[in-house]
């Protein structure tokens, strides 16, 4: 997963901003580059060397500057160029990888910084990024494009899988057969297409003006997601939303397929053989499907009846008995689940 930090400098170096100009026109004049994103105490005190220049930041003016053997000092805003053609001496106990000379002071200088550093290679022809100690070598649009299309079609087959357990979940809960086992594949197929959602987003960053259109299909395709995964929490869930989705987060591929792991970050048990066990239902995914009903009255529908049995068979005088309930609504509240029941009968939710 890509970092905060990281993707925050994508977006700075994205397609379709002036600092990206900059470093085409360095690519392309063959000359390499050292640059600094940020200025400080810090940084003055491990620059020798060069002037300083205070000058307003450009595309040509960091290409011209860039041609000097010495490396070039941004402030954190990207617009103003600070300093110029200063030699970049970092503390060399600072462990790094890099092997090439100019590499390897950018690594430094970022890990001793904490400032993103732009490395531009003139023999190797690339642009690499270091970031908390980590380096991301930028490519081609259409190599990244490519790959997000694959992305993008994963996410699709993923997506419709995600809505199918969720039907399935519906079905279940009309009828009070809803397992734990039940909420695990439903928190599972959430938590994949969050992660390939994450991917996808990543690229859309590094790709600026390039991924427009790509950030319209990702849009499309994970509507609802989120609100999806917070309704089944606020179903089922016996710890906080934050705690569940940070437990999912920590778990690897392999780990989230188990049901009894993705069951335990529930707050329901990390037994296997309590995945089958019957949960109770109050409702609160079935009355969000209803239009125009507000999330404080679906509350107090919850909390008034016990439970989804008595949800479904209440009448509309029996839910006007709820406080924000009056006829009208009542009236909407008992046809919207008899609808919701027939459609999940002939399958058509």
């Amino acid at each position: 997963m890509v970092s905060p930090d990281l993707r925050s400098t994508l977006a700075r170096v994205a397609p379709g901003t002036e600092l990206r100009d900059g470093l085409e026109r360095i690519l392309r004049g063959r000359t390499g580059a050292l640059i600094v994103l940020g200025d400080n105490d810090v940084v003055e005190s491990i620059c020798s060397g060069g002037f300083q220049l205070d000058a307003d930041f450009t595309a040509t003016r960091l290409r011209e500057l860039s041609k000097m053997d010495g490396g070039v000092v941004l402030d954190a805003s990207l617009r103003t160029i600070t300093r110029a053609n200063v030699q970049l001496l970092p503390a060399s106990d600072i462990p790094t990888t890099e092997t090439g000379m100019r590499h390897r002071t950018a690594d430094r200088v970022a890990k001793q910084t904490g400032f993103p550093v732009i490395s531009v290679s003139q023999s190797m022809s690339i642009i690499a990024l270091y970031v908390e100690g980590t380096r991301h070598v930028l490519e081609d649009s259409d190599v990244i494009i490519s790959r997000a299309s694959q992305a993008l079609d994963t996410l699709e087959r993923y997506r419709t899988r995600l809505d199918e357990v969720l039907a399935t979940l519906t079905s279940l809960e009309l009828r009070g057969l809803v397992t734990v086992s039940d909420v695990a594949v439903v928190m599972q197929r959430l938590e994949m297409v969050i992660r390939i959602w994450d991917e996808i987003e990543s690229y859309v960053i590094e790709l600026g003006i390039d991924g427009r259109l790509l950030k319209l299909q990702l849009d499309e395709l994970v509507t609802g997601v989120i609100k999806d995964g917070e309704l089944v929490l606020a179903e089922y869930s016996r710890v906080p939303p934050e705690q569940v989705w940070e437990e999912l987060d920590h778990l690897t591929s392999a780990q989230l397929l188990e049901p009894q792991l993705v069951a335990a970050a529930l707050g329901l048990g990390g037994e296997a053989r309590g995945v089958d066990q019957l949960l109770p239902v109050r409702g609160l995914r079935l009355l969000s499907k209803i239009p125009r009903l507000p999330s404080a009255v679906v509350e107090e529908l919850a909390v008034h009846f016990d439970s989804i049995e008595d949800l479904l068979s209440a009448s509309a005088a029996d839910l006007q008995e709820v406080e924000g309930v009056g006829p009208q609504r009542a009236r909407a509240i008992h046809d919207g689940l008899e609808r919701l029941a027939e459609l999940t009968m002939f399958g058509r939710h």
